[in-house]
């Protein structure tokens, strides 16, 4: 016999238990389904001794139930003592197989559910929905029926599978439960979100297990993650006990061994175990048979809600980690509310309500904050697709503010990362920095700021108000975690970088309604270092446009490869085929690990044909390109030896970052006399501190490559400085600014070695001082004991992070060239460096 309930609440975890808590205060009728023997199965599952944080910290804990910072034993001790002490009406081992509701059947509510299964096949289900009361039918057979049912279920059963080459091996796991059960064993985390995070650093723990530990994160980014958690991951890796692998992708798994996609290529390393934490999806399938519909048919995409929680399904609610939230104490709240709506609490406000209201104060009045919410959702094309809940905790981390019209919202070369979404007006950007009536539009629903958020480079434009208007500020983090979320937004956004792009890369007139087939029909390609985007000799006729990283463009002469020239980002290649027709006369491939456009070839000659003007500027950058290729066919023969040594120099600077470098600094051993003018120019310019090392570094043939910053186009050292105090110049160059904390971060991240850490000296006296009073170093001549001739030298000294900052600020542009006496020393671009038309200046 089925027993009838007001509310029955599926799923024991923090959600699920603070709507049972609560259900027991209000004395309604009651049941919480807990499928296993224990309370709160996924924190139950968290490694032993994991400490659980209680985020976001400003949002207030609204609960029957007691919820703070600690470890994990601490936490569901005291969560089985309130729930026996609230008189929780609880349910072990009761596995809710289907619900199906018993009253009349809903008009036009039959829905076809189609399942995929991993093979690929699909089954289809056709569900009738009806409305309440509901029986709920558990796997031993029982049935309950309730008025009410409340998902509280998670997603941690469904996770996401790793799918490379041997990613079904048996030595792969997606859980952890006590890390103290390996000893002795590489373990390559893959990962680097909360769980991820915790995990590794659990295993690194005690040195006396001998575990050698890796994660493994795709970016630079850690964009899922708590900034606690990063910061103790990153002090961890300081202190030596765990490895972190930025920017690296698994290629393929094999008994013993992982192999690594990195920026620089493939790298296969040692692996006893690996533990996937690469997130989870929720369980659709179940979810849709009881009739709840999802907002999108993403797999990642969740269920329809209303703002008091309720699906699609009359009755039916959805809470924590299913409904979009995945943390605690949110999760925690919506047990509390939820089960107030149902008891007939309308006036009930979300705990957030108070912070949001404060972020809202300075927008014009008449909206509440679920009208702003919605007002921003419906406005703004990459929030979409976000639930009401969503975007509650999306704008938790965003700045809704208006602005008012010619207002300046940022200027060129503003250092930002943040994007911009235009909820309300429009803005004009300044496409000319010596003409500011020269101005493009950007329409309301739209966003800008995309360059800032996708290289980390200054501001590139001035962008105004062009009307009154509201604007949200999205912190890098949030859009980065926006985009990781919600497969939507993540597509609008690349889709809307990719257009301006084109646009600004093509020009010729062309609008966005131009180019929308091309847009539309194009991809974004990761490529990894050494692999070839264009093969010579090959078919097809897609161009390729570089968005991150760079390219060189090599041609097979007397069976050798030679170099032709260096591609940085934001050229393209590809069009002499689309033009010419034939096969594909070089070899394109990645300098470094890049990220290219990969456009559709018949799209893009519609466009070329339709477009005059485009045409000829195609074919004159086709045309220069042909004449490299017909000068080096031209003198293979009378001096194979210069291209050969032209070759071997253009491959050597490549494989020496040059390939991801903006600016670099070369020396022409023919010339130099060693001096050391140059260090003494450079050190005589920063406080007696010299920011290169002219004798090291490598040599090929006379070209020499010192230790001196490249200032690459995405630094490594601005991956994890605490204080943000690394940034990109008006002109290129990266620097530090003074509020370098000395912590060493960048040298270690630094590839090139060109990073040091020094002791900050005091002001340096000037040069009269000098001369007049014997006061400090002469030029170029740094004394410490000068320096600190007046301090105690029991105590440490201060430290910050030496590097080259191409002079910036100092009239006549790098001191280094400038003092160097034979012309030796040069600083350059490679793409003005490396292109074998240089060779037309040689005497052969």
């Amino acid at each position: 016999m089925s027993d009838n309930y007001r509310v029955a609440i599926i799923g024991s975890g923090p959600a699920g238990m603070s709507a049972a808590g609560r259900a027991a205060q209000l004395k309604l009728k009651h049941i919480l389904l807990e499928k296993t023997d224990h309370l709160c199965d996924t924190i139950y599952k968290y490694q032993k001794g994991k400490h659980v944080m209680a985020t976001p910290s400003q949002l207030v804990l609204r609960s029957d139930l007691e919820f703070d910072a600690g470890k994990r034993e601490a936490i569901l001790g005291t969560w089985d003592e309130q729930v026996a002490g609230h008189g929780v009406n609880v349910k072990y081992n009761a596995e809710v197989k289907a619900i199906k509701g018993t009253g009349e059947a809903i008009p036009g509510s039959v829905q076809i559910i189609e399942n995929r299964a991993r093979d690929g096949t699909v089954t289809k289900t056709e569900v009738q929905r009806h409305a309440p009361p509901y029986e709920l039918e558990l796997t031993n057979g029982e049935k309950i029926i309730a008025d009410t049912v409340v998902f509280a279920i998670g997603t941690q059963g469904n996770p996401n599978l790793m799918r490379c080459p041997g990613g079904d091996l048996p030595h792969v796991q997606y859980q952890l439960d006590d890390p103290t059960e390996y000893v002795d064993e590489h373990i390559v985390i893959i990962g680097a979100g909360d769980a991820g995070i915790e995990n590794a650093r659990g295993l690194a723990e005690d040195a006396a297990q001998g575990n050698v530990v890796t994660i493994v994160n795709r970016s630079t980014d850690f964009a899922t993650a708590k900034d606690a958690n990063v910061k103790a991951l990153l002090a961890d890796r300081d202190a030596g006990k765990l490895i972190v692998r930025l920017e690296t992708e698994t290629a393929s798994i094999e008994p013993g061994w992982i192999t690594f996609n990195t920026r620089d290529g493939e790298e296969k390393a040692q692996c006893d175990r690996i533990i996937a934490r690469i997130g989870s999806a929720p369980p659709r399938a179940f979810v849709e048979k009881c009739g709840i519909e999802f907002s999108s048919n993403e797999r990642l995409a969740f269920p329809k809600l209303s703002p008091v929680f309720e699906t699609t399904a009359p009755g039916i609610y959805v809470i924590g980690a299913l409904a979009g939230y995945p943390l605690i104490k949110h999760c925690m709240n919506q047990g509390y509310d939820v089960i107030e709506f149902i008891n007939g609490n309308e006036d009930l406000k979300p705990a957030d309500e108070p912070i949001l209201e404060k972020k809202f104060a300075d927008l014009p009045k008449g909206k509440s904050v679920d009208e702003w919410l919605e007002f921003f959702r419906e406005r703004v094309t990459i929030l979409n697709e976000l639930s009401p809940l969503q975007m509650r905790e999306f704008m938790l981390d965003s700045d809704p503010m208006p602005f008012r019209r010619g207002e300046v919202i940022f200027e060129r070369n503003d250092p930002g990362s943040s994007l911009f979404a235009i909820a309300q007006g429009s803005v004009e950007v300044e496409i000319d920095p010596k003409d500011s009536s020269k101005v493009v539009g950007i329409e309301e629903g739209s966003i800008f700021g995309e360059v800032g958020l996708i290289s980390g480079r200054r501001r590139g434009a001035t962008i105004k108000a062009a009307e009154d208007m509201i604007a949200i500020e999205i912190s890098r983090t949030a859009a980065l975690k926006l985009q990781a979320s919600v497969p939507a937004a993540k597509r609008a956004i690349t889709r809307i970088s990719t257009e301006r792009q084109l646009l600004q890369m093509f020009g010729s007139g062309l609008t966005k309604q131009d180019i929308a087939e091309v847009v539309e029909s194009s991809e974004i390609v990761n490529v990894r270092a050494g692999e070839a985007i264009i093969e010579e000799g090959s078919e097809g006729n897609d161009i390729f446009v570089i968005r991150v990283g760079s390219m060189v463009v090599e041609k097979m002469i007397g069976g050798k490869p030679v170099f032709l020239s260096y591609l940085p980002a934001g050229s393209y290649v590809g069009e002499m085929t689309l033009i010419a027709g034939g096969m594909r006369t070089a070899t394109v491939k990645a300098a470094i690990k890049s990220e290219v456009i990969k456009i559709n070839g018949d799209a893009f000659k519609k466009v070329l044909d339709a477009n005059p003007a485009l045409m000829k500027k195609a074919k004159q950058e086709m045309a220069s390109r042909q004449d490299v290729n017909a000068f080096v066919e031209a003198k293979k023969d009378s001096f194979s030896g210069v291209v050969d040594m032209y070759s071997g120099i253009a491959n050597f600077l490549v494989d020496n970052g040059i390939g991801e470098a903006t600016d670099v600094l070369l020396i022409d051993e023919n010339l130099c006399v060693g001096c050391d003018n140059c260090e003494k120019a450079c050190a005589d310019s920063h406080e007696g501190l010299s920011r290169l090392d002219r004798e090291a570094g490598r040599t090929y043939a006379h070209l020499h490559v010192p230790t001196s910053c490249r200032h690459c186009e995405h630094p490594h050292c601005m991956s994890d400085c605490p204080p943000d105090a690394i940034h990109r110049g008006q002109d290129g160059e990266v620097f530090i600014d003074d509020t370098c904390i000395g912590c060493g971060n960048c040298q270690r991240y630094c590839p090139y070695g060109v990073i040091r850490m020094d002791k900050v000296p005091p002001k340096k006296p000037g040069l009269l001082n000098w001369l007049l009073f014997g006061f400090g170093p002469g030029p170029g001549e740094p004394d410490k004991k000068w320096s600190y001739a007046n301090s105690d030298p029991t105590v440490e000294k201060p430290k910050k992070a030496i590097k080259c900052d191409m002079c910036s600020g100092i009239k006549g542009g790098p001191a280094c060239v400038r003092a160097c006496p034979t012309g030796a020393a040069i600083r350059v671009a490679p793409e003005e460096f490396l292109t074998v038309s240089k060779l037309e200046g040689e005497d052969v």
